[in-house]
This record gives structure tokens, sequence and C-alpha cells, in this order.
């Protein structure tokens, strides 16, 4: 598996990392527990950890030295990926598949299969002209750089993974992939993490947190695509139209600012609406403890711009925890709606504030509807996730026997490569690593 501009060991909620680093650590943990054993390769930052280390029987992360050995933005990472895949074409020992994850990666997939002669997967998370379709009022868009990297690794992968079906429409649609070549694979969630515990008052005790108070929780990247401008706007109505809410309100925001523009001003604008006195902003925090931040809320917001899943609905709804959210890319594949949380279309943060006064005034549906979250989530499992996409994997692998329905792109790129060691210096070795970047 691939991983250039962020590593699987990363915190979530910090910086780049996120529910993808998430879906790679608990992917490779379940394919090792069903037999297959996962390389995970990064780049070193400098931070100081070792080259390789053993995530789990079978699963191990490996840092290949490209570029500089420190956090760069996302704007630099493109002019890695051809020192990424040349350092990693150096690895002496022998793969039969790459899986990709992120643009960047599958740039280097491309590379690094076509140097291999082995089928590259490759899957997306987020999809420039998606999230460009859904930007906040001032937010940047993804740039034309990303999205001809998107439509490259799409022609060339030999399989693409979609989290939904919604996100494997994106892919045909948008990025012309060819139908037979998708496959939508639900990602699971950790139960072994996630689950109710010992109850929300609990949960409540451990964290400091009134026990009658009303929480609703955002956990996630602070940045405009994941709104919690939304969320801050909603409290603010929500205080306007039911002010005897202020006395027992809470609103925890756990999460890291994420980007590499300003911050997102969350505390401003609450100060700015007159809601800082129940906002709590707080860092992210490991898995176990995140757990009991969902167990000790009354709702999980998550007013999304664009989701591919939202692995964060999924782990709070195995804690027992509602979940009110955008209508978006995969949270309606997350979230049933009306029976384990409620989905809301647009961002408009008044139809929050509803929600939200619907979630303080029923207390016991809102408890009915966590009891339905937690069935709902066990029935999304990584080992389920695994199993699916180790199917994927050997449609990949026996498309490239021969009689095999091979991608034509995919088999291209290999075959422009075909018998030229890269790392020799041979003639032509450099044109034909270029053209597989233009």
């Amino acid at each position: 598996m691939l991983s250039v501009h962020t590593s699987p060991l990363h915190q979530p909620g910090t910086g780049d990392a996120g529910g993808m680093n998430v879906y790679m650590v608990q992917l490779s943990r379940a394919l090792a527990e069903q037999g297959v054993e996962v390389d995970l390769f990064t780049r070193c930052r400098g931070e100081g950890g070792p080259s390789l280390v053993v995530l789990a029987p079978g699963v191990r992360v490996r840092h290949l030295n490209a570029g500089p050995r420190a956090a760069l933005p996302k704007e630099d990472m493109p002019g890695l990926v051809v020192p990424f895949s040349l350092a990693l074409l150096k690895e002496r020992r022998r793969y039969d598949l790459i899986h990709s994850h992120y643009w960047l990666s599958g740039q280097a997939g491309r590379i690094a299969a076509a140097g291999w002669g082995i089928p590259l997967v490759h899957t997306a998370h987020t999809l420039a002209r998606v999230k460009n379709a859904a930007l906040a009022d001032g937010d940047t868009p993804e740039p034309e750089l990303r999205i001809r990297g998107e439509q490259q690794v799409t022609a060339s992968a030999d399989r693409l993974i979609a989290n939904t079906a919604d996100e494997a429409g994106a892919l045909r649609d948008l990025y012309g992939a060819s139908a037979p070549r998708v496959d939508v694979v639900r990602p699971g969630v950790d139960l072994d993490t996630f689950h109710p515990g010992d109850g929300k008052a609990a949960a409540r005790a451990r964290l400091g947190l009134p026990t009658r108070a009303f929480i609703p929780l955002y956990a996630g990247r602070i940045q405009p695509l994941k709104g919690p401008d939304v969320l801050v706007g909603a409290v603010a109505e929500l205080l306007r139209t039911a002010p005897a809410l202020r006395g027992r309100l809470v609103v925890p925001v756990v999460g890291g600012h994420s980007g590499a523009g300003p911050s997102s001003g969350i505390p401003d604008l609450a100060r700015e609406l007159g809601v800082a006195d129940v906002l709590r902003c707080l860092p992210p925090v490991p898995q176990q403890e995140l757990a009991d931040w969902y167990r000790a809320a009354d709702v999980l917001v998550m007013p999304s711009r664009s989701e591919s899943f939202g692995l964060v609905a999924l782990e709070a709804q195995a804690c027992g925890t509602p979940v009110l959210a955008a209508a978006v890319g995969g949270l309606p594949t997350a979230v049933w709606d009306g029976v384990t949380g409620v989905l809301v279309p647009g961002h408009d943060p008044v139809d929050y504030a509803c929600g939200l006064r619907w979630f303080a005034e029923h207390p016991e549906a809102a408890e009915s509807m966590g009891e339905a979250a937690v069935r709902h989530a066990r029935g999304l499992s990584w080992r389920a996730a695994a199993a699916r996409t180790l199917e994927v994997y050997r449609g990949a692998l026996r498309a490239e026997q021969p009689g095999g329905n091979a991608n034509e792109a995919g088999a291209t790129a290999r075959s422009c490569l075909s018998g030229v060691p890269l790392l020799e210096g041979r003639e032509g070795r450099n044109t034909s690593l270029t053209s597989l970047l233009v």
C-alpha cells in the first residue's frame, strides 16, 4: 500500500491525517488476519522514528527517503512523486499488487506498477471535482494539476475501489472510469475500540462533563469542507430560538486545523455569534479517548460539504450515539436516515438548529436511535471490508493472466517500461517515466 502525503502512523484529526489513515491501518490489519502480508509505504519526514514499524503481525509501515526530511504542504507534494516511486522501486522484495491511496499515491503507483509489471488497485478517498462542486464560500478550489492527476490514475489503474455507490458514480461520470473496473467496498469500523462501553454517564464522568448537559459533538479536521462553521451557526440559532438550553449546552469541537491556508477561525466565529461560552475547542485525541467523547455525546454533528464515506459517523454509531449529518457523498450510506440519525439536505444553520433542538427535546427517541445505530454499525466490520477488498485484488491478479481482461491503459503503462531496468540508467528510461506523468 502507498500513502505519499500522510503516514498511517499519524494521529487522525491532525494536519492531513483523517479517515484515510484509519482506513489504511484497519484494512491492513484485517487483510493480514486473512493471510495477506501488507507493507505500507510512506515518506520519511525526519520525525526521528524507525524506518520500519511493525504495526501488527503481517503489517509493516516502511518510510522511504524521498525529498526533504520534513513536513511539506500538499501543494509541494506532486514534485515528490517520482523520487518516491524510484525509492520504492529499489525495494528488493517481490510484491504481487500495489494498492494506492489518494491521487498522489496513485501517481507513484502508476510508475511502480509499470516498473514491477504488477497490477495497480487505487482508492481515491476524495475527488477534486466532487470537492470543487461543494466548496464553502471563500474556500480554495482543488488545482487543475490534481484533477489531471486523478484522471490519469483513473484511466490507468487496473481496479478502482469506491467507498459507496455514489463515489463509484462520480468515478464513472466525472472521470470516465469504465464500470467493470470500479468496485464498491464499504469501509468498516473498529468494534473493539468503538462500542457503547459502560455508557454515557461513565464517559462523561471520565471527561469531566456535566451529567445533565445536552452535548452535540463535532469530531474531525477543522476545515471549511467539514462544515464546523455550520455547526457554530446552528448553535447560535438554537440558543436564539431556545435560550433556556444555554444553561446546559456544551459543544465539544475535537480536532485540529487542516490544510495549508489560515485557520478556520472557529473560536472567532463563536465569539462573533455569541456562543463562545458553550463551545469547547479541543485538540485531536487517541482513538480510545475519542470513543469516550462519542459515548458522552447526545448527538454527533457532521455538516460536511463533501464526504466520501464518513468513518466518524460510523464510529459514533458504534458507540451508541445518533448522528445529525449532511445528506452528501457517503453519509446517506453511513447513516440510516430517521433510524440511526437524521440527514439534512443542504448546509443552512437553521436546519441544523432544528435538528439539534429535536434531539434536545426528545431524549428517549434519541436513545432509541442510538440503540439502532449500534446494530447498524455492527454490520460494517473491517473483516468484511477486507474480504471484499481481497476479492478485488484477486480479480486484478486474474486479469493479468493470459486470457484475462486487464485494463488496456494499465497494461500499456506497464509494457512501456517492460525490459527497461529503471534503476540502471538505461537509455530511454527517463522518457518512459515522463510518459507516465503527462
